[in-house]
């Protein structure tokens, strides 16, 4: 892999109208300012009187006593400046079915729906929970909550009724906007159904609006409460196109956003809106090197994560971009659906996590090999640290080894990209976040709070305010502080829960969650550089690694991996010595399962939590949130207490 790495050089100077090097300059040198100088790139109705108020911390006060509208910075100006003919989104449905939205329709049809949403009796601080696959619609209805000061709670298409139920409650929600269904692996899908059972009794609930997806290809009608629910198209049908957007605080909340996990009540984080708007511009603009007008963009995630909304809806609509949306998976109707995509509407900037990265792997470099992909011009990963086998696959085998890739890390508290190399500034490293952005301060730390010396391992940390950044769990600051600042509260630090390293250049390196570290005989283990090593492994498509209990030794370390193509498996013996060599005979898995596929969500992420559960020998619990439940269903049956592969 050195041969590989070694011939990789800066090739993409550019961003926007800076260097990266003057950006980097201009931070240091007064950071205040530098974020001054960001904001203002937006339209403001009224200034604001302080850059930032650190007064209380952990709650921060950005841009403070300025009033904006979100709506009018990613529409509204754009039109009044005679880009309404340019495409804002070149929409493909799964089956199909394509339709190309302009700024100006999309104008008309925010100023629509804001209209129609002030109808029903919203008024700015109520809030809107948001359930509907990747449509139009849906980011409609995103800007119009925001147009109207409304707070929205996008909640994931693929969640079960009882985490939509809790998110609904937990936000006091007055409204849902849903859709009749889905289309998902070639099929239409009910959703409308399962929102009505998440709804029983819910008291703070008045309305239900549904857009029609699906239609007659469902086998079933739509269920239908009287009085309660009403169709999208009814509900804009008499609702004027003409809507006055208004001005909101700085501070004003934005949106919801629930953390995932599985375990006890969800977190709502909550983002305002001057400093989030602000940091999701200029990193969608810094960290892609987007160009007004040329560059078309396409974020491949879905839309009730963070990054479909800071990088799908907020971000390039305010950096007037052209982007891509794609509501289906990318093997539907054939695994080439990703690669056809960027070929038809020639993507310049493509956006993607690293489980992709490895399913495109495992399907064989052939299929992108039969399209032309000369368009792309950055190409970017996000989700979770990627593997150098992975960086490389797809530098060479998508960017056809002359596009940059920017690895990119931040989480749905930040708000928004935090740490990233900036293409063509420096050589690149395989698997390395390498700097924080410019007006970003990150490092990494000790158990102590200590900075630690280049080589060495410890804690990423945020050390200073950030205008993206979370402004608290709704309704539960306590629990906000207790989170995420109370680890490392004696230097205000926000513990982000990662691991990282530095190298010996001083660039960091993301391990993975500090819960996805094991402790195997007193040695800290990363799961992320064991999965790493097994990756290399060129017959390894995808690997998983959980810490199972172990009387002995505190933790043994189980692999679980998917071979590549059509590759036969690789011995679990086979498979060990990889790993002892690429990291050292303690990090040695004790067993490797060869497996068919690996437990994720819908957005991707692989489920190891389920994996650990199989490992202890425990039923795997709540499996509603995987894309194909039947997976880890085929695991267990496979796990024993044989120990090779």
């Amino acid at each position: 892999m050195d041969d590989q790495v070694n011939h990789l050089t800066p090739a993409h100077p550019a961003h926007g109208n800076d260097s990266g090097a003057e950006l980097y300059a201009r931070a240091e040198a007064d950071r205040k300012a530098f974020w001054a100088a960001q904001a203002r790139r937006l339209h403001w109705d009224e200034p604001w009187q302080h850059v930032l108020d650190w007064s209380r911390p952990p709650i921060a006060r950005w841009f403070d006593g300025g009033r904006l509208n979100v709506a009018y910075n990613c529409v509204d100006r754009h039109v009044e400046a005679g880009y309404g003919d340019q495409v804002a989104v070149h929409w493909v449905g799964e089956p199909g079915d394509t339709r190309d939205i302009t700024y100006r329709d999309l104008h008309r049809m925010v100023q629509q729906a804001a209209n129609a949403l002030a109808g029903l009796g919203l008024r700015a601080g109520d809030r809107v929970a948001i359930q509907l696959p990747m449509i139009p619609e849906a980011i409609v209805a995103m800007l119009a909550c925001a147009r109207l000061g409304l707070v929205h709670s996008v909640v994931f298409a693929g969640f079960s009724p009882a985490a939509l139920r809790a998110r609904v409650d937990d936000a006091r929600a007055r409204v849902v906007v849903t859709a009749d269904g889905q289309y998902r692996r070639g099929r239409a899908v009910p959703m409308k159904e399962k929102v009505d059972e998440a709804l029983v009794d819910a008291d703070s609930v008045e309305r239900v609006i549904v857009v029609r997806r699906v239609g007659a290809d469902l086998d079933d009608d739509t269920p239908w409460q009287n009085g309660r629910d009403i169709w999208w198209h009814d509900l804009l049908r008499d609702a004027s196109d003409h809507h006055d957007a208004e001005s909101f605080d700085a501070e004003h909340p934005l949106f919801i956003l629930y953390t995932s996990g599985t375990t006890g009540k969800p977190k709502g984080i909550l983002h305002t809106s001057g400093g989030y708007l602000t940091q999701a511009a200029y990193t969608h603009r810094i960290v892609f090197d987007h160009r007004p007008g040329s560059d078309v963009y396409w974020c491949t995630a879905d839309i009730g994560w963070i990054t479909g909304h800071t990088y799908l809806v907020y971000g390039p609509l305010a950096n007037r971009t052209t982007q891509v949306v794609y509501e289906g998976t990318p093997n539907v109707p054939h695994e080439g659906r990703h690669w056809e995509i960027i070929q038809r509407y020639r993507v310049s900037l493509y956006y993607t996590a690293p489980t992709l990265i490895r399913t495109f792997m495992k399907w064989g470099e052939q299929i992108p090999a039969r399209y032309d992909l000369s368009s792309l011009r950055v190409l970017g990963s996000v989700g979770e640290p990627i593997n150098p086998e992975a960086w490389l696959w797809y530098h060479q085998h998508v960017g056809g080894g002359r596009s940059p890739i920017v690895d990119t890390w931040w989480q749905t508290e930040t708000g928004a990209i935090m740490v990233a190399p900036l293409p063509g500034l420096r050589a690149p490293k395989p698997g390395a976040a390498q700097r924080p952005l410019p007006g970003i301060g990150a490092k990494v730390v000790d158990d102590e709070g200590r900075q630690v010396s280049p080589g060495a391992s410890g804690y990423l940390v945020i050390d200073s305010p950030w205008p993206a950044m979370a402004r608290g769990i709704w309704g539960d600051d306590e629990r906000f502080r207790t989170t995420y600042w109370d680890r490392f509260a004696a230097h205000d630090d926000y513990f982000a829960g990662d691991g990282a390293r530095y190298d010996t250049d001083g660039d960091i390196w993301i391990l993975g969650r500090t819960d996805d570290v094991m402790n195997v005989s007193g040695h800290r283990l990363s799961t992320a550089e064991i999965e790493s090593a097994l990756v290399a492994h060129p017959a390894v498509a995808e690997a998983a690694v959980v810490g199972a209990s172990d009387a002995l030794t505190g933790q043994r370390v189980i692999g679980f991996v998917v071979a590549r193509g059509e590759a036969d498996p690789p011995t679990a013996d086979d498979l060990r010595r990889y790993v002892a060599e690429a990291i050292g005979p303690i990090a040695t898995p004790r067993e490797i399962h060869s497996v068919p596929e690996l437990p994720k969500t819908r957005s991707g992420k692989i489920v190891r939590r389920l994996l650990r559960d199989i490992a202890d020998g425990r039923e795997p619990s709540e499996t509603t949130t995987l894309a194909d439940p039947a997976v880890i269903t085929d695991i267990a049956q496979r796990f024993g207490p044989r120990t090779d592969a």
